[in-house]
């Protein structure tokens, strides 16, 4: 008898959490999807009014007017200092005559360790192109494959500044251009500058340099810009456009889908790292002392021939402390 009260006790133990900790649904209709949607339209379009962000809207055009001075400056370098481009791979050099270091990789990397042949270079050897479709406001409908050939290309840059509250009549943004013709932008009679003219130059330049780069990473931090995986494609805005031009040769099977992941400076101001050559290394570079020399950005190293010094934050990439390389027995 004991035991069948203690079990009918537990029974009733049991019951009494069930009851107390069971979830309780309500016999409320559903939402309706219709409204739901346009509630969630609603919200977004209203997220509209806190851009452009008013105290981001300065530092856009601080970016905008060092773009035009970074421009103009390498245009006026480029008159003075020869910049030589490899035929069959990336490779850019700044100095009287192309290195010899064997690192060729050929076209599409079908080679390797093989010997540079240089042709002269131009502006955007040293400056690196990179466009994105111009919309009209960030949060404009995506931009789908049949629509690629409705929308301008205009640099990355420019087209963040201008999502980002810049002044779009600027003179910065028509007197500058990377695909025009360098002697345009340079300053007349380059040729003629005395080298205290020319220090100040490459001087400005590396400023200008390290206020878009430093401007950039700052606007990166409020509106959304994205880049492709598998390619330098980059976007500026909340989502990546439906545009199918990536994978010409590796990802068919993508059909040219672009998969996009959050951009950095990098994407947008490309670096372009190139071999650079200190007061101990020899006149021209040679593959057996590869090892010991060092590498900085096209810009960089460009304005330190002018007589600049670079910043410390460079001073490890380019081995200014290093050891010269061994001479030839």
């Amino acid at each position: 008898m004991a035991l069948r009260n203690h079990k009918l006790w537990r029974s009733l133990m049991t019951l009494e959490g069930l009851t107390r900790y069971s979830r309780s649904y309500s016999s409320k209709p559903m939402v309706d999807s219709k409204k739901l949607r346009s509630t969630i339209l609603k919200r977004i379009s209203n997220r509209a009014k806190y851009y452009p962000v008013k105290g981001m809207v300065p530092v856009a055009n601080e970016v905008l007017m060092a773009r035009t001075f970074l421009i103009r400056g390498v245009s006026t370098l480029l008159e003075i200092f020869p910049v030589w481009a490899c035929k069959h791979c990336p490779e850019v050099y700044i100095g009287e005559k192309g290195h010899l270091i064997r690192s060729c990789g050929g076209f599409r990397h079908h080679a390797k360790n093989q010997p540079h042949e240089w042709i002269k270079g131009s502006l955007k050897d040293i400056l690196l192109p990179v466009e994105a479709f111009h919309l009209g406001s960030m949060f404009q409908n995506v931009v789908k494959h049949n629509e690629r050939f409705d929308f301008e290309r205009v640099s990355a840059v420019v087209e963040l500044c201008l999502q980002a509250g810049a002044d779009p009549t600027s003179e910065s943004l028509s007197s500058s251009n990377l695909n025009s013709n360098p002697v345009e932008n340079a300053i007349l009679g380059a040729e003629t500058l005395s080298p205290h003219d020319l220090t100040l130059i490459a001087g400005g330049t590396l400023r200008a340099w390290e206020t878009l780069r430093s401007g950039v990473k700052k606007l990166l931090l409020v509106y959304p810009v994205k880049v492709c995986k598998h390619c330098s494609e980059v976007h500026v805005g909340l989502s990546g456009h439906k545009a199918r031009l990536c994978g010409v040769f590796k990802y068919e099977s993508w059909r040219g889908a672009h998969f996009w992941k959050k951009a950095e400076v990098d994407d947008l101001v490309p670096p372009k790292v190139v071999w650079s050559r200190r007061p101990q290394d020899p006149p021209v570079l040679v593959e057996e002392g590869r090892n010991f020399y060092g590498h900085a950005p096209a810009v960089v190293d460009l304005c330190t021939k002018a007589g600049v010094i670079a910043p410390s934050n460079y001073f490890c990439m380019m081995k200014v402390h290093g050891l010269p390389p061994p001479t030839p027995v």
